[in-house]
This record gives C-alpha cells, structure tokens and sequence, in this order.
C-alpha cells in the first residue's frame, strides 16, 4: 500500500460523512413550534448558525471518522451501521477544537483564523457548546440504525472517551502553568494516550467494533493497538509543528513552544540542555505566548536539533511504530475483512511518514 492510497481513502469517506454533518447542523436551529423565534428575529438566527457552521465546513481530514468506519468493515459491519457514529465522531472534533483553539489562544485553525479570533471567546464558546448538543442528538438518534443497546454502548464509549480526553488537556495546561521542568516520557505518555492515544485512534476503533458486535476481550486489544499507534500520530504532529507548515495551512512554526506544551522533544531537551542554554531556555519558557519572540522559539528549536531533541522523538515515534504493527499482526486477527484490514495493518507506517 502506498501513502496516497490512505490519503484518497479519507477523502473518500469524507466525502459520504460530510452530507450527514451538513443535515444534521440545520437541527441546531429547527426548533419545535412552541418555542420557535419570531420571525422578525431570523437574522439573529442566522447569525446564531453562521458562526457555529464555521469549523464543519472548513473539514478536517476527516481520520477520526475513518478510523470508525474501516474497523466496522474489518469486523464485517455494513457501512450503512457505521456512517451516523462516524459523523458524531467528526463533529465531536469540531467542538473540541473550538473550545482547544480558545485555551491555547491559537491564531489559525485549517489554514484560517480560529473562531475566537473572528468572533470573541464568548461567542465561539457559545458554538462549540451547540456543537456538542448536537453531537449527543446523532449519537441518540443511532436507536433508528442500530438499536437501543448499541447506542447506549458507543454513548458509553464517547463518555469513557471524553472523560479521558479533558483529562489529559487538565493535566497538558496545569503543566504548562506551572512551567514543569522535570517530566519524564512516561510523563508525556500520559497526556499522549489521553488526548491522542484514546481519542484519535482507540476510541473511534472500539465505537466501529462495538458496532460490529465486539467482545470486552476485542475492544481492549483495539485500545492497546490505539494506544501505541496514537503515540506515534502526536509525536509525529509535535515533530511537524516544529518543522513543518502543513502544506501552507499554518503561517508559523513552533506554535507548541509559543503555547508551553510539554512535548516529548521538550521534555528531552530541558533534561539534556546545559549551562547558559539551560537558562536561557527557561526564561524564554516562563514567558506568555504573546511575549515569545519569533527568534526566541526559533532559537528553542535550534537546540532541539543540536541537543538531539528531534531525533531523540523520532526514533522513540519509530519504535512505537514497530510495537503497534507486531502487536496488529499478533493481536488483532478479528479485523479479518477486506480492504479495510490492509488499510489499518498500514496505519502506523501511514502516520509516521505523513508531511501534515
């Protein structure tokens, strides 16, 4: 399989999701007769609809969604079963990063300002909340797909998922207030799983397989799978903030150390850097985002390179990489259908060797 084959597979399902999410946002504002506004307050919402239909329409890639998909067909689900939870999984990205951008005080989002920018914190809260309302919606609405039980089941999932999710993102901001010097790998693993591991990978793998009718033993072979594959996705997108625009969509590089995220290659970096370097860097760390000069964070990747910091990220990213293909070929025997097995047996090399 080649690199191009998975990308035009996300452009595929792509494709078929975005229709449900299109459908499914008008339900926002398709309120019942009885608490209908006016119409002489149509305009307000409009407004209401343009702001929060911002982040669905830009599209992401769309990999959340597809990791559903392709591990429901791999166990034998037909697409149809799949397509709902697969939109639910996209739109719970789209709240996400709405309320993520507003955290980190991020400038862009898919190549264009991020929310918060274009319409103030209050209002881009206010979208990523009716986002998430309407994520709850689909999730219910999947009793008309598959029944009761498997709805409840995939929202018991989100909720296990999710949970995790917030954790990490508490812990990943506590850390960067604190500006904590002495973390381990292990450290950044627990953040990693969390928000990535879990939420990028495993989660929408088991909600597919739950789907499909997995066992307990099944869907925890699919999180450990997840987990070390998630792994090497973020350390690979950390690796990517530093060296990479992502095909023109980000004006800056470095964007993780302008917001003090504990990274693996940070990590690395402040237990190896030494002598004036070492105070240098700590000074640039203990400043805001808005007090971080380009040459500063340009200069933290610098050492980076030169302490070893990158390479260091990138061989433990590869290393990760071999664990999640033995343990796919050893373990995961139950993803047995054609082509959506070869395209998951390709994962880890797909993520690893991607450029945005």
């Amino acid at each position: 399989m080649e690199h191009k084959d998975f990308v035009n597979l996300l452009r595929e399902y792509r494709e078929i999701i975005w229709p449900i999410i299109e459908k499914n946002l008008e339900k926002i504002v398709d309120f019942e007769k009885v608490c209908q506004p006016k119409e002489k307050y149509q305009c307000l919402v409009d407004y209401h609809q343009k702001i929060y239909e911002t982040y669905p329409k830009r599209k992401g890639k769309y990999f959340r969604p597809c990791m559903v998909m392709l591990t429901g067909e791999a166990m034998g689900a037909p697409r149809e079963s799949l397509l709902n939870a697969a939109a639910a999984q996209q739109l719970s990205e789209e709240w996400i990063l709405i309320h993520d951008d507003i955290e980190d005080d991020s400038a862009q989002r898919r190549g264009e300002a991020t929310l918060h920018k274009m319409y103030g914190e209050e209002l881009a809260i206010n979208a990523g909340d009716a986002l998430h309302i309407l994520m709850w919606q689909m999730l219910q609405d999947n009793r008309k797909i598959i029944g009761d039980k498997k709805t409840f089941a995939i929202m018991e999932e989100f909720c296990k998922m999710l949970n995790r999710t917030v954790l990490g993102q508490t812990i990943e901001i506590k850390w960067a207030q604190e500006n904590k010097k002495d973390l381990t790998d292990d450290d950044i693993l627990l953040v990693l799983e969390s928000k990535t591991g879990y939420y990028t990978v495993a989660g929408p793998m088991r909600e597919g397989a739950i789907i499909a009718g997995a066992t307990t033993e099944e869907l925890d072979k699919i999180y450990e799978f997840g987990k070390l594959t998630g792994y090497c996705f973020q350390i690979k997108d950390d690796l990517l903030d530093l060296t990479s625009d992502f095909c023109g969509q980000k004006k800056q590089c470095g964007n993780d150390i302008y917001e003090g995220k504990r990274t693996i290659m940070l990590a690395h970096l402040m237990r190896t850097i030494k002598g004036n370097d070492k105070e240098k860097l700590e000074k640039i760390m203990t400043k805001t985002r808005q007090e971080k000069g380009c040459a500063e964070v340009d200069w933290v990747i610098e050492k980076m390179r030169e302490y070893g910091s990158l390479d260091y990220a990138d061989k433990l990213m590869n290393k990760f990489a071999v664990e999640a293909s033995d343990y796919f070929k050893k373990e995961l025997g139950f993803l047995k259908e054609s082509p959506a097995r070869s395209y998951l047996e390709y994962l880890p090399e797909f993520l690893t060797n991607r450029d945005h």
